[in-house]
């Protein structure tokens, strides 16, 4: 796990910072390439997501209690829109 994680801070800075050495320690300690693949993966997306996000200049709630309410609601209903959300938009 250590040696995805090292994969992973550097495909956050640049995915040229990937080194062969970083990819062969993560190997020497059991990493497959699906989950080197994976983890690369994911961390771009990431970073992508923070990018798009901070590009925007979006704001997200500072309250710790707004994402203890979003996760019960995702908890119960996942990611589909309320019943009432498109109501009187939809005939």
């Amino acid at each position: 796990m250590k040696a995805l994680l090292t994969i992973a801070k550097a495909v956050g800075r640049s995915g040229r910072l990937v080194t062969p050495e970083m990819v062969d320690a993560a190997r020497q300690q059991g990493a497959t390439d699906r989950e080197l693949h994976d983890t690369v993966l994911i961390a771009a997306l990431f970073s992508l997501y923070n990018r798009y996000v901070d590009g925007l200049a979006s704001v997200t709630p500072e309250d710790p209690e707004f994402y203890v309410r979003l996760g019960a609601i995702l908890q119960k209903k996942g990611y589909l829109p309320s019943e009432d959300r498109y109501a009187g938009l939809v005939k």
